[in-house]
């Protein structure tokens, strides 16, 4: 393989990672929390960059060097764990799924002003049409690239119109006013939860780059994402201290389509448009890509046909959302389970990271298995205060 192939691909699979993380809920949570904490913010994006990098490095590399996918891992570690977390996988995508084709209808009702379920509907098609493709797995690639500047440029442009307070936002990232633990969890699992974190390290496990040789380069890869995903959340985040500096008042029913309006009037809500659909779409294509990629090894069918189950996938998500809206009560059962996949495999990466009848004669990097082991235990301990929260 050509140095041109690995970095196409690379980059492909990081924007994926990147984009897949960059959905409605992202956008959202990012623009309520800054109104929350304000210019202290900053120290929990600065964290959870920190920590999304620990879980990515884990997880990308093991993958890597074991040539296996993450679920067929955890079955070689314990047989059957594989299969509940596929099944955890895939509840999850399949739910918060249905939130990403409902936010690229808001997008391009946004943008174009036409109705949001027919906006769902055409964002599905378009995400369909990139898996009728035969090169599905370049197409996507470079659809997460293109995407992924576009929301980049955009966010950038509005951070600079609201001319936010950076030095007091640089000052608070280091010395924050006040810190909230529960706000750091939760940007961790947007970010690397769920199906996210192995987006990219089964991307590259499908184009082939696997085995200790390309380490750094998976390493890069996985570095790369996290830096984009967080490029896009350091910008919003600056974009709204500008605006809630000012002492404008936002939009509770739509915050980030709020901040962008204060921003540049009705452009800048268009502009919204186009983030929130970009956003949106490329999160559709990477949960239903991801999701499959856990079932497939259970069925040659399912891996000899993997476009076609991901077309399934996306129609199933589309449909439940035209007919039955999105199900508040499934999202928030979909936001309990997401809490747990992340330490659950993890620590199944962790524990497998030292298993010579997986990963061979590969040494795993003590840093990273102490960092890996810290977040397993606050991501667990979160997780269960949150359950408990729902539940009694």
């Amino acid at each position: 393989m050509n140095g041109k192939i690995d970095w196409s691909v690379l980059t492909g699979a990081a924007f994926l990672m990147a984009t897949s993380a960059i959905g409605p809920g992202f956008l959202t949570q990012t623009t309520v929390f800054t109104q929350t904490l304000g210019a202290s913010f900053g120290f929990v994006i600065l964290t959870s960059i920190l920590i999304d990098i620990g879980v990515q490095l884990n997880i990308w590399r093991v993958i890597a060097v074991s040539e296996k996918r993450a679920q067929d891992i955890a079955n070689l570690l314990l047989p059957g764990l594989g299969s509940f977390i596929s099944l955890l996988i895939v509840f999850g995508g399949l739910a918060f799924n249905i939130g990403n084709v409902a936010g690229a209808g808001l997008g391009l009702n946004a943008l174009f002003g036409i109705p949001v379920i027919t906006g769902a509907l055409i964002s599905a098609a378009i995400a369909i049409a990139i898996f009728m493709i035969k090169e599905a797995g370049k197409a996507m690639d470079r659809f997460a690239q293109v995407m992924g500047f576009i929301m980049i440029i955009v966010i950038i442009y509005i951070a600079i119109t609201t001319n936010p307070p950076v030095a007091e936002a640089a000052l608070r990232t280091i010395l924050p006013a006040k810190i909230d633990l529960m706000t750091i969890i939760t940007l961790v699992g947007g970010t690397v939860g769920g199906y996210i974190t192995f987006s990219g390290g089964h991307r590259l496990l499908d184009a082939g780059i696997k085995g200790k040789g390309v380490l750094p380069l998976v390493s890069t890869s996985a570095v790369m994402g996290v830096s984009v995903a967080s490029l896009v959340r350091i910008f919003l985040f600056l974009a709204s201290l500008g605006v809630i500096s000012k002492g404008l008042v936002i939009d509770a029913g739509n915050p980030t389509g709020s901040i962008f309006q204060l921003a540049a009037g009705n452009i800048g809500y268009r502009l919204f448009g186009l983030v929130m659909f970009s956003a949106a779409i490329t999160s559709v294509i990477g949960s239903a890509y991801t999701s499959v990629s856990f079932i497939k090894s259970f069925s040659p069918a399912i891996a000899k046909n993997e476009n076609r189950v991901i077309i399934i996938f996306i129609m199933v998500s589309t449909l439940i959302f035209a007919f039955v809206g999105k199900p508040v009560s499934l999202l928030i059962m979909a936001g309990v389970v997401n809490g747990f996949i992340l330490p659950v495999t993890l620590a199944t990466i962790l524990f497998a990271s030292y298993k010579t009848r997986i990963v061979g004669d590969y040494k795993h990097p003590i840093v990273l298995t102490v960092f890996g082991v810290l977040i397993v235990l606050v991501m667990t301990y979160m997780s269960v205060n949150v359950m408990i929260g729902y539940f009694l």
